[in-house]
């Protein structure tokens, strides 16, 4: 063990009051069963097969009120292993369920036995006939498959909320379909084919001519039985116009029966039966699919009614109108929505009876707008609209940013509401859906039903499409709030079916919790037919049991989910997953939900158990060390909570007293540390790579991996000695050359000008001249420290640089303009909490400025580009998605460059300051998809606005030579010959 290796036990929680019911069993603590283990390693190799405990309790846990611990995890690749996977399962009486995102809100990513995911290996979007079609991977996000196609002006049909994380094999095994699908473009009406394993391990492929031929040679008894089937429901007309009548509003309840109408042969009657089956028919490894006009052109409104009933009766006449959505939420989701970031925070003051409609009309042109607006404006002008707080506009706007505020609030449907519940409950999210012409009376008995309960529920949803969500809280850990609950639910079914005639779920599909009850909706003899496709498919009971059918009718109160309180940063988490596409370590140790998993699992147990021992012990590395620290998460999550932000203050409680003296020490006498930080980076530049790789790797096992870095290869030379003379006289902001482009050069091969120098003289060129302290040396923004818990440390260089920028900047009368985006961060956000009351006044005054916002801001508009590059690839930092800087950072870069291209797959690389090179299969994790796509074309520039996320990238791309958008600039705009004194870098930029 390193020598100074932080003891597990320091991150222990307090055992709570007494033991979850839900806990995982001492008994499983040494993870997947030795036999399965060595089984499944022969089978598929050591690198598939995640066993150990923390493994199977991270992979427990999806966006659903459900919690089933598999008995193993596999990382499928290919279809291989899926095929080597089925036929072990069939041979050894196993099951199998598939996870992609895991964002699925009724447990069907849950396995108790084999759990193979099929995310990380399965993502991939190839566009065909100029948008018209898509080739789409199972474990893509809508969202990355919609950057794809809007560069053609298409998107896909289904649009769920989830967008940013949930992945298309998910969409087209629960045939979600979102605000504005409906019943027309969800999966089933605009897949065009899909290729999937069947339980015995048959593929098919759909769009093959000879299909049928293959499949029949390949299945005869299950092509037959098909067929047989088909013959038996059209044979019966009243079955078949029930079954038509079902899907005439959304409903995805049980299989897809018109898939025996539509289907006239056994490929297409699979194809069909596939759109929603779950995960219990087969594994869908590819998508075709059909897609539909982005309609760029946008018009809407967010308008408040007194009730629920006065805006569901509103619906009817929008749609009459041509609205493309019109989304519902009620004073509680109005509410509870203030947690989002944006939403005006007098929502807080809504009467509880408000419920607000978002009504939004798309279309091709502007003049078709301008009629669906005067459409509009007639049906708002028949409406009683109130405005109970001040922010409430009742008006319909084109701004996208005012819509973009409105959807991100509806978006959070889930989120806000749940990060709002009592602390310690479980949520239940529904949805069901009625003729929409039926909704107002639906709201209302949705209503009394819950009071009748007990439940104080939050209501919203697809209105438009009489499709509703509500949500619920209770605690799973209390038999009498889950018998409530038991008792609300059969209610609520008998509620919907028998009174509505509608659907039990009308896009979250079957799932655990609906199951129980598909014999209410459909009746026995609908039930008994879908068991029997069940049977026919997957005669051994493969795949998902208990996801879909169920016979015991007590199903949905089994493996309920408690959930423990934890840190006050993170308990608001219901575990949705919205975090995950955006975590760097997400394809190498855990995502944030997941160490967030973990940590409730530890809070289940209770003292002294094994489970939590075992847990404690794989943390370290899997979650506290392997996170960037980037805080990403913070963005796409819609209560915001900080997954990063937590870890820092764990990385902070395995300090030592001695480890936190000696980083303030550090902070103390940082101009000693800088200057021997450039010194050390001048020796190694002298030496050959491998040597000091070796020598540092060997200090890492000896000591610690997370305090000493390793060398990497193509690392950069030392900084220029001196910063570039400047003049206090005239200046029009304070330049700040940040600590790390004192300590590193460009990237190598790379000439002058430096950084500092580059900035110096462009500003100089635009009449905005910059000056450059004489005493910057030894300060810096205080991110070495507090990204890595060093609060003390933190503490020392925070109130330093603060006091000097307030000197610096006489009292705050200059901008202070830090070339750096994640010390921009820092001087601006990050270094607030660390101040004392007397510093934070003085912060409060002086006004942080980010290079690229200067350049675009105060540069551009004076300057003439006298020579672009061809093209120019960008890697945008998570620091400037925190601080909201992006479109200045492609402005400055189109500047510089006549083609700009942000890869759709970029994302924080993970170098984090040094954590790039503690953990260099961090960064290599974290850009793997960026840097195949930079790597799979030339581009003449590659640019970035940080030194240490340009290293990272450098290291990545196998060193195409990253540098900052401003040395670009400079030289884009830099008069004299064709090159003037120097290059920007190796890449041609």
């Amino acid at each position: 063990m390193p020598l100074l290796e932080p003891d597990p036990r320091s991150l222990r929680p307090t055992a709570p009051p007494g033991p979850a019911p839900d806990r995982v069993p001492a008994g499983r603590a040494a993870g997947t069963p030795e036999r399965l283990r060595d089984d499944l390693i022969a089978l598929l190799g050591p690198d598939k097969v995640l066993h150990t405990l923390s493994d199977l309790v991270r992979y427990a846990s999806d966006a659903s009120p459900y919690r089933f611990v598999p008995q193993a995890v596999v990382m499928a690749e290919d279809l291989d292993d899926i095929s080597a996977v089925l036929s072990y399962a069939r041979d050894n009486g196993r099951h199998v369920v598939f996870r992609a995102a895991g964002t699925s809100l009724n447990g069907q990513a849950q396995g108790e036995d084999i759990l193979v995911e099929v995310r990380r290996h399965w993502s991939g979007v190839e566009v065909l006939d100029d948008g018209a079609r898509a080739r789409i991977r199972p474990g893509t996000t809508v969202l990355r498959a919609n950057a794809a196609l809007a560069r053609h002006g298409r998107l896909l049909g289904p649009d769920p909320a989830s967008a940013l994380a949930c992945t298309l094999g998910g969409v087209v095994a629960n045939n979600a379909s979102g605000m504005t699908a409906g019943t027309t473009r969800n999966s089933y009406r605009t897949l065009a084919s899909l290729t999937l394993v069947l339980p015995s391990g048959t593929v098919v492929d759909t769009a093959r001519p000879d299909a049928d031929a293959l499949l029949a040679e390949a299945e005869p008894a299950l092509c037959a039985g098909l067929l047989a089937l088909k013959a038996e429901i059209e044979a019966d007309p009243a079955l078949v116009a029930r079954i038509r009548a079902k899907y005439e509003i959304k409903n995805t309840n049980g299989y897809r029966l018109d898939a025996f109408l539509d289907g006239a042969s056994p490929v297409r009657i699979l194809r069909g039966l596939m759109v929603g089956s779950q995960g219990t028919l087969g594994f869908i490894a590819e998508t075709v699919f059909d897609t539909v006009p982005l309609d760029r052109h946008t018009t809407g409104a967010l308008l408040f009614f007194p009730t629920l009933r006065a805006a569901a009766a509103a619906v009817e006449r929008f749609n009459e109108a041509g609205a493309r959505a019109v989304e519902l939420m009620d004073g509680n989701t109005l509410r509870a929505s203030v947690r989002v970031a944006g939403v005006p925070a007098d929502w807080a003051a809504l009467p509880k009876e408000t419920t607000a409609l978002l009504v939004e009309f798309r279309a091709p042109d502007e003049r078709t707008l301008d009629g669906y607006e005067r459409a509009a404006g007639r049906v708002l002008a028949k409406l009683e609209p109130v405005a109970p707080v001040a922010s409430v506009r009742n008006a319909f706007t084109r701004d996208p940013a005012v819509l973009g505020g409105y959807w991100k609030a509806r978006k959070a449907f889930v989120t806000a509401v749940g990060g709002s519940r009592p602390p310690g409950t479980t949520l239940i999210t529904e949805d069901f859906a009625v003729p929409p012409s039926r909704l107002a009376d639906a709201c209302t008995a949705l209503l009394e039903l819950q009071s009748r309960h007990g439940f104080d529920t939050a209501v919203a949803g697809h209105a438009a499409h009489g499709n509703l969500h509500f949500l619920l809280a209770f605690d799973a850990a209390k038999p009498d709030d889950v018998a409530r609950y038991a008792a609300f639910m059969a209610d609520f079914c008998r509620l919907v079916v028998e009174r509505f005639d509608g659907s039990l779920k009308a896009e979250h599909a079957t799932g655990r919790n609906i199951a129980p009850f598909l014999a209410l909706e459909w009746g026995p003899r609908v039930t008994e037919l879908m068991w029997r496709i069940k049977e026919l498919i997957d005669p051994r009971g493969v795949l998902a049991p208990r996801v879909l059918l169920d016979r015991d009718p007590r199903a949905h109160l089994r493996g309920l989910k408690t959930l423990p309180g934890i840190e006050a940063a993170a308990d608001p988490c219901i575990e949705c997953g919205f975090c995950e596409p955006t975590c760097p370590s997400a394809d190498l140790t855990t995502t944030p939900r997941q160490r967030i998993v973990l940590r409730r699992e530890m809070l289940r147990q209770p003292a002294g158990s094994p489970v939590t021992a075992a847990l404690l012990d794989a943390y370290g590395y899997d979650a506290v060390d392997t996170c960037a620290g980037d805080s990403t998460c913070a963005l796409d999550c819609p209560v915001g909570i900080d997954t990063g932000a937590l870890m820092k203050d764990f990385r902070h409680r395995r300090h030592t007293a001695r480890e936190e003296s000696a980083a303030a020490r550090a902070a103390r006498h940082f101009r000693t540390v800088e200057r021997a930080a450039r010194l050390a980076v001048a020796a190694a530049d002298r030496l050959d790579d491998r040597l000091l790789t070796a020598l540092t790797r060997a200090a890492r096992r000896a000591v610690r991996p997370d305090l000493v870095p390793e060398w990497l290869p193509r690392m950069p030379g030392p900084a220029a000695r001196d910063l570039p003379g400047t003049r206090r006289a005239g200046a029009a902001a304070v330049y700040y050359p940040a600590c790390v482009n004192r300590i590193f050069g460009g990237p190598a091969g790379y000439r002058r000008p430096s950084l500092p120098e580059a900035m110096v003289a462009v500003s100089q060129r635009a009449g905005r001249p910059v000056w450059i302290p004489p005493d910057v040396a030894g300060t810096c923004c205080a991110t070495i420290w507090q990204s890595k818990g060093y609060r003390r440390g933190a503490a020392v260089m925070a109130n330093r640089v603060v006091e000097a920028a307030w000197g610096w900047t006489a009292g705050g009368q200059l901008p202070l303009v830090v070339d750096a985006s994640s010390c921009t961060l820092g001087l601006a956000r990050e270094v607030v909490p660390y101040l004392t009351p007397a510093n934070r006044a003085l912060h409060d005054g002086l006004t942080v400025v980010d290079s690229v916002v200067w350049a675009a801001g105060e540069l551009l508009p004076r300057l003439d580009p006298v020579r672009t590059a061809g093209s120019a690839v960008l890697h945008p930092t998570c620091a400037t998605a925190h601080l909201g800087n992006g479109e200045q950072l492609r402005e400055v870069a189109r500047a510089c460059a006549r083609e700009v291209v942000v890869p759709d797959d970029a994302g924080c690389c993970a170098f984090a300051g040094d954590r790039g090179m503690l953990h260099r299969e961090l960064t290599e994790s974290a850009t793997a998809k960026e840097a195949a796509e930079v790597t799979g074309r030339h581009f003449d520039m590659h640019l970035s606005a940080n030194r240490m996320c340009e290293i990272g990238m450098d290291h990545a791309t196998g060193g195409r030579g990253y540098h900052s958008v401003l040395l670009a600039l400079e030289r884009a705009t830099r008069p004299g010959g064709p090159d003037g004194p120097g290059r920007p870098g190796p890449s041609g930029g």
